[in-house]
């Protein structure tokens, strides 16, 4: 299975994608958790269906140290005693800021407050920035059906 435009090697694709890397330097360096970051990203990608940042996502929460329990519990984090509340508030916006056509209200009130107990303003600021951009990144790889499975940590740098 090949991707249907090779995003690194079209210049147009490879310059957009450059970019959003670039925009996501941001986030990276904020005080917002690592591991509420890789959270963010396959709670994201899994919602999306984007098997290729699902993978990467995975893979490389797995490299950093995160335990396999939770990584196999974020589609179910809400059943799940494996999250701390700040987990899932971050887990909650996430899902509401990916699925905001599915909810006519887009993030209710209620989920963004949660969020503000567990977060400072730059972090929230960081949330916010990271589901926008994982979601930009998902809509990019399923739209050229990006194959998964093959991703190595650390592979992009």
């Amino acid at each position: 299975m090949n991707a249907r435009l090779n995003l690194l090697g079209n210049p147009v694709a490879a310059k957009l994608t450059k970019h959003i890397v670039s925009a996501g330097k941001a986030v990276t360096d904020s005080t917002l958790p690592a591991v509420t970051q890789e959270l963010v990203k396959i709670r994201a990608s899994q919602i999306n269906g984007c098997g290729f940042c699902t993978d990467m996502h995975t893979k490389d929460a797995a490299h950093a140290g995160e335990e396999s329990a939770r990584l196999n519990l974020i589609a179910v984090w809400r059943e799940a005693k494996v999250f701390t509340e700040a987990e899932r508030a971050a887990l909650e916006l996430t899902e509401q800021g990916t699925r905001i056509a599915d909810a006519a209200g887009g993030v209710t009130d209620e989920a963004w407050a949660n969020a503000a107990k567990h977060y400072d303003e730059d972090q929230l600021a960081a949330l916010v920035a990271l589901i926008a951009l994982i979601n930009a990144f998902n809509r990019l790889n399923v739209i050229v059906q990006q194959p998964a499975g093959d991703y190595r940590p650390g592979q992009f740098g």
